[in-house]
């Protein structure tokens, strides 16, 4: 993302190539900046282009704490939704800079079109389990099945970051009680797994910190390079 990751897509998908994946995903974080390039991209070295969007979904109860979803394009139709949400996050309803979508605009424009993932240890219902409230986490994952029927799956992921462990065991639990299917996907930032300190560097330079810090908020991890198959 050009967010807070120093991937060029050339080299994601060469990497992806290299491998003989037979599809590849892009889901920057509040922008599809680099979709029509990496679709392009990934069309040319004979790879499915997966087009998505890592978003910011606001918490009414606690502004500060806003959760993640992942929207994937399952159609065109999809995509020009996911623009939509896009934009009117943007013109809005920002917070602290942040593009945050509401639940409700989900409700009002339909979810035809898109697949949701759940978000892994920032989505709302891993949150929810985190914070052993399973109650709430059930709650959350049904209402999130029945806007996206047969359209939403429970996200996981294993790249290093404290109580992943704790997460996976708690939600393939919940998974398995309400028959949800399970993906399991991987936040790439950066190319090699020795870009990692290239790659704080930059998060450093973006948020006004120094390596040295002790303070600063270390969000990514060494593992989230572009691992093969």
């Amino acid at each position: 993302s050009i967010v807070d990751g120093t991937v060029r897509i050339e080299d994601y998908v060469n990497c992806a190539s290299k491998d003989q994946m037979p599809a590849l995903a892009l889901t920057d974080l509040s922008n599809l900046f680099g979709a029509i390039k990496f679709y392009k991209t990934a069309r040319g070295a004979g790879l499915k282009p997966l087009i998505g969007c890592d978003l910011w979904l606001e918490n009414a109860q606690n502004r500060d704490q806003a959760s993640r979803i992942i929207l994937l394009c399952q159609t065109l139709d999809g995509y020009l939704k996911l623009c939509a949400l896009l934009s009117r996050a943007y013109l809005e309803n920002q917070h602290r800079g942040r593009p945050e979508i509401k639940r409700e605009w989900l409700e009002e424009s339909g979810t035809e079109g898109l697949i949701l993932l759940s978000g892994a240890m920032l989505g709302d219902v891993g949150q929810a389990l985190l914070q052993g409230n399973s109650v709430a986490a059930k709650q959350l994952a049904e209402s999130w099945a029945s806007l996206f029927p047969n359209r939403f799956y429970i996200e996981l992921q294993r790249a290093g970051h404290a109580q992943q462990e704790v997460y996976i065991s708690r939600v393939l639990s919940l998974a398995a009680a309400l028959e949800l299917p399970v993906v399991a996907t991987h936040p790439i930032q950066f190319i090699e797994a020795e870009d990692f300190k290239a790659h704080e560097a930059r998060v450093c330079i973006a948020e006004g910190y120094v390596l040295a810090d002790n303070r600063r908020p270390k969000n990514f991890t060494e593992a989230q390079y572009f691992k093969t198959q």
